[in-house]
């Protein structure tokens, strides 16, 4: 355990930037899960409003930090691609 008070501050700060991070790459997968399942139903109108829902999500994860661009960006080119083949 830390004696130095900023390190203790720190370290408080840093757990509570963890468990927000972690709620939101939770949401992440869930909001890509929901896409997949979508996908897999041939149900385009479904696929596509929960795209729309996780590819904001996951440019807003990118933007905060808590996801690197090229990652979030790789699962949307993903995405994107299942959607065309859906048509």
């Amino acid at each position: 355990m830390a004696n130095i008070k900023s390190q203790i501050k720190r370290n408080r700060q840093n757990l509570a930037a963890f468990e927000r991070n972690r709620a939101v790459r939770s949401s992440l997968r869930t909001y890509i899960r929901t896409f997949r399942s979508a996908a897999d139903a041939g149900d385009r109108d479904a696929a596509k409003s929960a795209y729309d829902i996780a590819a904001r999500a996951l440019d807003k994860a990118a933007t905060k930090g808590i996801l690197h661009k090229n990652t979030a960006a790789n699962k949307k080119s993903g995405m994107a691609k299942r959607l065309q083949t859906l048509a």
